[in-house]
C-alpha cells in the first residue's frame, strides 16, 4: 500500500470511531511514550528509583508544555 493510500485509510478509520474511542486511544498513545520516556529515563539514570524516575518524566513533560503532567497517587 502507498503511503497516501494508508493515510487516508487511516484518516477513514478515525472518523469512523466515536469520540470515547479516540480519546481511549490518545490515553494509550500517551501512556506509551511515557512508557518509552520512562525506559530512556531508566537508561540514562539507572540508580534512579521508580519515584526518581517519575519526578523525572513529570519534569520532561512539564518542560513540554505542562499539557501532559501525570498525576499519581
Amino acid at each position: 500500500m502507498k503511503p497516501d493510500a494508508a493515510l487516508d485509510l487511516q484518516i477513514r478509520r478515525y472518523r469512523e470511531m466515536t469520540g470515547e474511542q479516540r480519546i481511549d486511544l490518545a490515553l494509550e498513545l500517551h501512556e506509551l511514550a511515557c512508557e518509552i520516556a520512562r525506559a530512556g529515563i531508566k537508561n540514562q539514570y539507572p540508580a534512579t528509583d521508580a519515584a526518581g524516575i517519575e519526578r523525572l518524566l513529570n519534569q520532561r513533560l512539564s518542560l513540554a508544555g505542562g499539557l501532559f503532567r501525570l498525576v499519581k497517587p
